[in-house]
């Protein structure tokens, strides 16, 4: 056995090795503030069960009419059973297959969806419209928090922080989840 074999063992078995669901970021950008905002959160507050906040403009955009601090968009951040209920929802849309390239080199990843009304249990409401959105999925492992912290922070090595390969495969055993390069 090789030593990648060994470590990749030592991973399956070591619970402080595997990467875990940190958070589900939904995020819907409008464009503008007014009605079509309001749609939006309504339509992310039945989807989460969750209250979404609303995100302002970082700059003015004269050729899209955005001015710097007005809401064009909203987002909810679920964590826990929420999360993992919700993201089983929505990679029934993308049919469980993602491209290896919406993955970033710490194992994050990100997809959109162009139709709301695709994800299962949704129903159309004429008021509201058809709303896209973007989700992006960050998997964190144990000990982490020895970054984040504020007192006696520390750096950790590159090999206890999450990888792509490492989260591929746990979104192909727990959600059954193929990469696009995989079926090429």
């Amino acid at each position: 056995m090789s030593q990648n074999e060994a470590t990749a063992e030592s991973r399956k078995l070591n619970p402080t090795l595997r990467p875990k669901i940190e958070k589900v970021t939904v995020d819907v950008c409008v464009g503008e503030s007014g009605a079509p905002l309001e749609k939006a959160i309504k339509v992310l507050k039945e989807l989460t069960n969750q209250t979404p906040c609303q995100r302002n403009a970082k700059k003015s955009i004269r050729e899209f009419g955005i001015r710097k601090g007005e809401p064009i968009s909203c987002m909810v951040t679920l964590r826990g059973t929420k999360a993992i209920d919700f993201l089983k929802r929505v990679l029934d849309v993308v049919e469980n297959k993602l491209p290896e390239s919406s993955f970033d080199r710490f194992g994050n990843f990100s997809f959109g969806i162009k139709e709301h009304i695709e994800i299962p249990g949704t129903k159309y409401v004429p008021e509201l419209g058809i709303i896209g959105m973007d989700i992006s999925v960050s998997f964190i492992k144990p000990g982490i928090r020895v970054t984040r912290r504020r007192i006696m922070n520390r750096r950790i090595k590159e090999g206890y922080r999450p990888t792509p390969k490492e989260t591929i495969e746990i979104m192909r055993e727990q959600f059954g989840v193929t990469t696009k390069s995989e079926e090429a």
